[in-house]
């Protein structure tokens, strides 16, 4: 990384160290605004200490972020669609990135301040999708075209049933503690407790679960948060120094072998298969041996392209040997035929053993473009893990007395900390960016209905408003920011 600052042109050093301050910005941000959500149940219930829980905390979000690999951070990079991720010039990534980063900051800062439990996750990821139709409309692109839209509904799902699955299992959690232990001191809210027997902390195991709940939320968070900044400076140095990190240039001569050999089993998957695929991909009928100079991913131009990423690989041994032009040219050509790779993953005819293999392929394909170098992870762990330990005082009061009529119980806390842990964890398994805050909020509102505590009908409209109008709003923001910057700087 030093030797690549020694290299750039002063305003593309001064552009690429501003694009990633912003990106920082926004995980150190995304950490103080999330922070409530892991520690609000050990603090309210006095299980830890606040200032102890939140620097617990920014550790265990640390270590999220170390350990939690890139998945969901290429799944929330492929919103876009992946001809803008292949051929986005310096000026227009850099319009891009800095639209949809103030706007996701801006809309963070603002629910933030009013303690509103809104969701970074739903921020971002609007953010995204308006530069991305806004791109489409000022491009004269098709609007289906803007975004990609599979990946958009299959993230989407993810946040919608999220926080629904969190308030009824926490709900049923708590049902199941109160019919197993009817009368223990954990059904008790802290309140009564030092009433009751004079007692600040609560019962040791109630304590110890709430405590261990808390660092697994803080971990969970980490791994799933901490994923999109790593995403977005991945598109940054992509957008600003492509021939530096379009493929992992620390890739052994066995990964780069990997990929060549992937694409030849990928074209025998599809001569195998050639009886349904043959007209979707055009399989024997490609008009001469070269890509068109306009390259657009065209499943009909998958054996070409087949055959021209095996072309430049054919005996490589690092991927510094190649020329940046050569490099660039790799990444279009993976680009491309994994997303053909997904969209026939999608045919109903296709039978599910060979949809395993075509998974697989995918895999070995995207092992040298879908990667982040460690110094990123590390940047980004750092940010969201000093985030975490600020600002977590305004959203406390609102998680832990302001949702309920009653204030939370032991038990509640337990309940809406071992779903969020579970949920986010089960999200991380299968790559898709979830949102803490409305996961562990939710859960807290299914234990206070399961406990007949009732719901304050004014702290859950404005979580629920701030749920409904964060999606649009930021993506009315992002695409705004980027018409401006576009037709200031760019047209």
């Amino acid at each position: 990384m030093i030797q690549l600052f020694g290299t750039l042109d002063p305003w593309l050093l001064a552009s690429l160290v501003l694009a990633l301050a912003f990106v920082l910005a926004f995980e150190f941000i995304n950490g103080f605004h999330d922070t409530a959500n892991a520690v609000a149940t050990v603090i309210y219930t006095r299980a830890m200490p606040p200032y102890l829980a939140v620097i617990a905390s920014g550790v265990f979000n640390f270590l999220g972020v170390l350990l939690g690999g890139v998945g969901v951070a290429y799944a929330v990079v492929h919103l876009l669609p992946v001809e803008l991720l292949i051929d986005v010039e310096t000026g227009r990534g850099l319009a891009m990135v800095f639209s949809l980063l103030t706007a996701a900051i801006a809309w963070n800062l603002g629910t933030w301040y009013f303690g509103i439990p809104a969701s970074s996750s739903h921020t971002l990821i609007g953010s995204i999708l308006g530069v991305g139709l806004a791109n489409a409309m000022i491009t004269d692109i098709a609007l289906a075209e803007g975004v990609n839209w599979q990946k958009a509904i299959d993230i989407g799902i993810s946040l919608i049933a999220s926080p629904i699955a969190g308030f009824v299992v926490a709900g049923l959690i708590l049902i199941a503690l109160k019919w197993k232990k009817p009368h223990s001191s954990m059904h008790r809210t802290p309140e009564f407790r030092m009433g009751e027997v004079g007692k600040k902390h609560p019962p040791f195991w109630s304590r110890l679960i709430l405590v261990l709940s808390a660092m697994g939320v803080s971990f969970v968070h980490g791994s799933n948060d901490g994923q999109k900044g790593i995403g977005l400076i991945m598109l940054v140095l992509i957008g600003i120094v492509p021939a530096h990190f379009v493929v992992n240039l620390n890739s052994t001569s066995y990964d780069i072998s990997r990929t060549h050999d992937a694409a030849g089993h990928l074209g025998e998957f599809y001569q195998r298969n050639t009886a349904s695929l043959s007209g979707y991909l055009a399989l024997g009928k490609s008009n001469g041996t070269d890509l068109p100079t306009k390259f657009r991913c065209d499943p009909q131009q998958t054996e070409i392209t087949i055959a021209a990423l095996r072309r430049d690989l054919e005996g490589v041994q690092s991927y510094d040997d190649l020329a940046h032009p050569a490099r660039i040219a790799v990444r279009r050509y993976l680009l491309c035929l994994d997303d053909t790779a997904r969209k026939v993953s999608k045919l109903a005819y296709l039978p599910d053993t060979e949809k395993k293999d075509l998974a697989r392929l995918r895999k070995d394909l995207t092992s040298t473009t879908e990667y982040a170098p460690f110094w990123v992870v590390l940047a980004v762990a750092l940010a969201l893990g000093f985030g975490t330990m600020i600002g977590w005082k305004r959203v406390v009061l609102t998680v832990g007395e302001k949702i309920g009529k009653q204030g939370m119980t032991y038990s509640q806390g337990m309940s809406a900390q071992i779903t969020a842990a579970m949920a986010i964890g089960l999200a991380n398994v299968y790559s898709l960016p979830v949102s803490t805050t409305h996961v562990l909020s939710s859960g807290v509102a299914g234990t206070m209905a399961a406990n007949r505590s009732g719901l304050q009908s004014r702290t859950v409209g404005n979580i629920l408003l701030a749920w409904v109008l964060t999606l649009p709003a930021s993506m009315l923001l992002a695409a705004g920011l980027y018409w401006l910057a576009y037709r200031s700087f760019i047209s």
